[in-house]
Parts: structure tokens; sequence; C-alpha cells
């Protein structure tokens, strides 16, 4: 069990009894098993709880100075939030939550940025990132996720996103992370009738980082995009999980995961395409695509549906395996070194998903970021 002594919470928190029934609830919990379906091919079992004590992330916030979060409006929307294990229940204790909420009708043409910043040994983290967009509203907030070289952490972040009616909301989280750092995230999503959600990862740190995703529509008409970007190397291992939940008539969704591995690296994909019997009329689309770059990486894929109407439309899709052989055999007979080929088809490979990034200015940082792992297996 983790070193989760009631100290640990603030003595003065407003919800100081919330947290600690969901400390003691912790406290008669374990650490999930691999067997569970949703914990399968997962590294869990490598992870020791009692080596981290909870302590209080240093976050800075930009770009959301004259937004002000409703209290009531963050706690209704945290009362939502499902609890699937300790995980959960650990958040629920030691959580540092900073909320955002634009209200109706506004427009904010420049992302907010909410940067958590990893320090320490030993420690756990717990950051909680609460969205709100009002109905029309429209705007962008970006999640880093930093860490000091060498920082030993356990950093479990959770999001709760809603968005209003017609509202626009993209979201950005970006891990970079060092490779002492595991990552153990849940994000869950809401869309309101006519409402469009943008949920994107970019995951190229950590050892072992995980994250769930539940985007859920509610509102007819509601709109979810999911995107992401993984790329591991060394011994770290990416694993998402994916829920597209349409629970409202005339929903869509679509998502696109890419990812590559190498070395000796991991990543594994399970999503779920869930339409209701309320969600006639749905149309979704499921498609991860990964590439393994050394004979000793792996990557496993797992795409599945569960219909219970009809008058919908879904598909899904998945791919693994090496480089195209073909492209690299292109490029390399009109002179480009094998090196810079392999590259070229790799920086293409990821290309649809960058250009789908709510921010455009991230891109050339991360496609160096995605050249510089590749230049490390080369060399």
């Amino acid at each position: 069990m983790i070193s989760s002594l009631p100290a640990a919470i603030d003595a003065d928190a407003p919800d100081r009894d919330l947290r600690l029934a969901a400390a003691e609830r912790a406290a008669g919990l374990t650490v999930p098993s691999a067997e569970l379906e949703v914990w399968r091919y997962s590294r869990i079992a490598e992870l020791h709880l009692d080596e981290y004590s909870p302590a209080a992330v240093r976050t800075t916030v930009t770009g959301a100075d004259d937004l002000v979060a409703d209290p009531a409006a963050v706690a209704a929307l945290v009362a939502e939030m499902v609890v699937h294990d300790i995980f959960d229940e650990l958040s629920a204790a030691y959580h540092r939550t900073v909320a955002v909420q634009v209200p109706a009708g506004r427009v904010l043409t420049e992302p907010i940025v909410v940067t958590h910043h990893v320090e320490g040994d030993g420690v756990a983290l717990f950051p909680r990132l609460v969205v709100l967009g009002g109905a029309d509203s429209e705007f962008t907030v970006v999640e880093r996720f930093e860490s000091a070289p060498g920082a030993r952490a356990l950093v479990v972040p959770r999001l709760l996103l809603h968005a209003g009616q017609a509202a626009r909301v993209s979201y950005l989280g970006l891990n970079l992370l060092d490779t002492t750092v595991w990552s153990l995230g849940h994000q869950q999503a809401t869309g309101d009738r006519d409402s469009t959600t943008l949920l994107a990862t970019v995951a190229l740190g950590g050892d072992y980082a995980r994250v769930r995703t539940d985007a859920r529509l509610v509102g007819q008409g509601a709109t979810t995009k999911q995107v992401a970007l993984y790329y591991a190397d060394g011994h770290q291992m990416h694993d998402f999980r994916t829920l597209q939940d349409h629970a409202a008539p005339k929903t869509y969704s679509d998502l696109l995961f890419k990812g590559a591995v190498q070395d000796t690296a991991k990543s594994v994909y399970t999503g779920l395409i869930r339409i209701r019997e309320e969600g006639r009329g749905s149309v979704a689309f499921q498609t991860n695509r990964n590439l393994t770059l050394s004979e000793g990486a792996w990557a496993e894929s797992v795409p599945n549906l569960d219909i219970r109407t009809n008058d919908v439309k879904c598909s899904h899709a998945s791919t693994v395996g090496p480089i195209d052989e073909e492209q690299r055999f292109y490029l390399e007979s009109r002179g480009i070194p094998p090196q810079v080929a392999e590259r070229l088809v790799v920086l293409g490979f990821f290309d649809d998903v960058l250009a789908a990034l709510p921010v455009g200015g991230l891109r050339p940082e991360l496609r160096a970021h995605v050249a510089a792992k590749l230049d490390r297996r080369v060399s």
C-alpha cells in the first residue's frame, strides 16, 4: 500500500472529510492485476506502491488569468467521476486540482497551458484537471507533464472535461516525462448536444505510461475525436485504453492512434466502440496503426465493438508491422541514404496525427522529439 498517512491531507482542506474517506477506501483496495481485461498486457505487477509517498505537484497555468471557475459546477462534474480502482480513490484523497471554466459564448484564440513539474524522489503526485466549456464556447487546453532528470515518481493524473451545448473544446496532453517516472492517467469527457470535443495525446516519455480515456456523447448530434501519437524506445511501455460511448442519437466519433516501438519497448492499445440502445443513427470509426522498428519491440492492438441498436455505421481497423519496404526502396532508389529514408518514412507515418493536433506551433518540437528517438536507435 502507498505510504498514505492522513497527515498528507491538508488539515484545512474544505473537503478533508471526503479526502479521508477516499484514503480509507483506498487502504482497503489492492493494485489491479494484469488478469483483469482492462489491465491485460500491462506492467502493473511491477508497481510497488509502498515505495511512494503523496506529495504536492508544482503546477503552473498560463492563458487563464481572467477565467473564474464556479466551485459548484466543478464539484458537480467531479461527483460524476466514475471510480474504477485504487488509483481513482488515491486521486480523490490526495489530488491537487486545477479548474478551467470558459463561459458561454466565449472564444479564446490562444491555448490555456497547464504544466505539471514532476520533482523529487519516491513521490506520488495526483494532479487533477477539470475543464468546463459553456454553451457555444470555443477554446483549447494543453496539459504538459515534465520531470527533472532522474526524478523517481508515480504520477496519477485525472482529467474531467465537459463540453456544453454546441461548445468546441480541444484538449492536448503531452507526456515528456523522464524514463524514471510511472504515469497512470484516466480521462473522462462528456459532450452535450451538438458539441465537439477533441482529445489528443502525445506520449513520448515515462517508463510505464498509461492513459485510459472514456469519451461519452450524451447529447444528440455530439461529436468526439480522439488522436494519439506515441513512440517508445529503450524499455518504455505505452498503454492506451479507450472508450467511445454513444449514449444519444445521431452522434459521431472518430479515433486515430498511431505508435512506434523500438529496442525492447512495448505498446498496448485496446479500444471499445459502444453504441447504446438510445444511440440510433450514430457513426463511429476506430483506427490504430503501429510500427515495430526493432526485432525486440512488441505492440498489441485490440479493437472492439459493442453495438446495441440498429441504423448505425461503425468500423475498426488495426495494424502492427515494420516499415513498408516499398516506401523505403522507393526513397533509396532515388539516392536517399537508408537512415534518412527511414526517418522520412517514420515522420510521414505520424504526419496525419500531427496535423490533427489543436496547437500547430507544437508540431516542430514534437517532430524533433520523434527524430531524436529514431536517431538513438540508428546510432
